[in-house]
């Protein structure tokens, strides 16, 4: 069993591919088989795991997330109440909540078992910059 944390930095709403990351931490851990967990540790952001050839595929999620879920200032969220961090703040909850804080992905032969179009990704909801930390644990 090995941990770590990743720290990343986002620069507004958007896929943050960490990919990479991940890879290095699993192949320098010397696990060969078992399962990594990837845990984010904010309610404001997520995790997906998504595909990484085509950077319309995060264009189109972003684009749909704000259509499903506008920003405070937007006259059809005027029923919120969690409004002290900002416009954009309840939206990112919703938007966290809709998706995951957390992942799960299979290690084999000292690889992460992801697919061939497949990447992991911070799904950054909040609208300024923030660093965000992500627990990887394998085992």
């Amino acid at each position: 069993m090995t941990q770590t944390i990743l720290t990343l930095s986002s620069n507004g709403p958007g896929l943050y591919e960490f990919t990479r990351a991940v890879e290095t931490f699993v192949q320098n851990s010397g696990v060969a088989t078992g399962l990594l967990t990837l845990f984010c540790q904010h309610t404001s952001c997520s995790l997906t795991i998504q595909e990484n050839a085509d950077p319309d595929v995060q264009v189109d999620l972003q684009n749909f997330f704000e259509r499903l879920v506008p920003d405070g200032n937007d006259t059809s969220m005027r029923w919120m109440i969690h409004t002290a961090e900002g416009p954009d703040d309840m939206p990112a909850h919703i938007k966290a909540a809709l998706t995951q804080t957390h992942l799960s992905v299979p290690v084999m032969n000292g690889r992460l078992a992801l697919g061939t179009w497949q990447g992991i990704y911070l799904f950054e909801h909040r609208s300024r910059p923030h660093q965000r930390q992500v627990v990887l644990h394998l085992a």
